[in-house]
């Protein structure tokens, strides 16, 4: 990796200097500029053509990438949660922008990393999550008063950040064995309580063995190499405007913090293997056919494996309730929602008191008849 980019990275918050003025340079968000924070100068990003490039899953393991797909970066891992922040230059002091536990600079440790090929640039500003922290605070039944009140006054706690994901692309080829079932109908006699006999239609399966070969084409598919949140809680920000994807540009991360990834690039594949699973089931119960059906072996092939390293907007806000951490997302494309939420042991006590006391009252009334 060239001196250049050890420099100038914004890459985890540090900045880029002003053509006019000198001083820091933003990304400005759902723009192609790089705003001043002190002369306001709007530096144009140069855009270029995207032209999408999946990279060969297994060439890459077996070359062990070249040096131009790599790149060094500085990082520290969070004593909290594990979270493997980037230090920007010269930093002295930083909190884990996942739980906000205080950072130990100190202990920051050199790496080297597969290198992003494309980055989703921010869309949705800090005004409009803020927006939305606050409306999905306030639409929370038996939420705690201090998380809506936190809400209310987030935007500063409300951290902008890349997180890193893996696509795969592949071919499979699945081989099963099986067994399908159909449907068929039987009468039935029985003698009901008055002593008649009745009829009924009873519905029985006949199952058969079966077994054959399905083929599926997997396009970009998502894995998060994040292991700073739960992965269901990742997975659930989804879709994200893949299509919308620009090249890799230290600018586009000026202002922001990324987070480097913690999933290797075979491990993620083997985590895009269980996303697939879904999709490979349900071709082989098509194949199958009749009304029922039941897998008893699958074997998949993976052919011509492609993958990219791409970064994703989010914003983040980390809360503590009664020692416990809780975290609020925003995609930072789509304004798609997610959180984890504490709730009021009073409230719930109140609204069972509510509820006895109402039944009762009616209890009461009734046995006054």
């Amino acid at each position: 990796m060239s001196n250049d980019f050890s420099e100038k990275t914004a890459e985890t918050g540090s900045f880029i200097k002003c053509k006019d003025c000198g001083g820091n340079l933003k990304y400005l968000i759902g723009t192609p500029y790089l705003n001043c924070e002190y002369c306001g100068a709007k530096n144009e990003i140069e855009a270029q053509q995207t032209q999408i490039i999946e990279n060969d899953f297994e060439g890459f393991l077996n070359e062990k990438a070249h040096l131009e797909d790599k790149q060094e970066i500085s990082t520290v891992k969070c004593t909290n949660c594990a979270a493997s922040t980037t230090l920007k230059p010269n930093v002295t002091s930083c909190t884990c922008p996942y739980c906000d536990t205080p950072l130990v600079v100190q202990n920051a440790s050199t790496s080297t990393i597969i290198k992003p090929s494309y980055v989703l640039p921010f869309k949705v500003d800090r005004k409009k999550s803020t927006e939305l922290f606050i409306g999905w605070a306030g639409s929370l039944w038996f939420a705690p008063n201090k998380i809506k009140e936190y809400a209310q006054h987030s935007a500063e706690k409300l951290s902008g950040i890349y997180m890193p994901y893996w696509t795969y692309d592949t071919n499979t080829e699945s081989s099963y064995t099986g067994m399908r079932g159909v449907y068929y109908y039987v009468t039935v006699s029985s003698t009901n309580s008055e002593g008649k006999t009745v009829t009924r239609q009873e519905r029985r399966t006949n199952w058969t063995p079966t077994s054959g070969h399905v083929s599926n084409v997997f396009d970009d598919v998502l894995v998060t190499s994040s292991k700073s949140l739960p992965e269901k809680l990742a997975n659930e920000l989804e879709p994200w405007d893949l299509p919308e994807l620009v090249d890799y540009n230290d600018k586009y991360l000026s202002g922001f913090v990324t987070e480097s990834y913690q999933v290797s690039l075979k491990e993620g594949f083997d985590k895009a293997k269980d996303r697939m699973q879904d999709k490979i089931r349900g071709s082989v119960c098509s194949d199958i056919g009749g009304d029922e059906q039941q897998i008893t072996s699958l074997n998949t092939d993976y052919n011509d494996i492609k993958f990219k390293h791409i970064l994703l907007p989010v914003w983040l806000s980390s809360y503590r309730y009664q020692d416990k951490v809780y975290r609020f997302l925003v995609n930072a494309r789509t304004g798609e929602v997610q959180g984890e939420r504490p709730y009021s042991a009073a409230k719930i006590a109140a609204l069972a008191i509510t509820i006895l006391a109402v039944i009762g009252v009616i209890i009461y009334f009734v046995q006054q008849k």
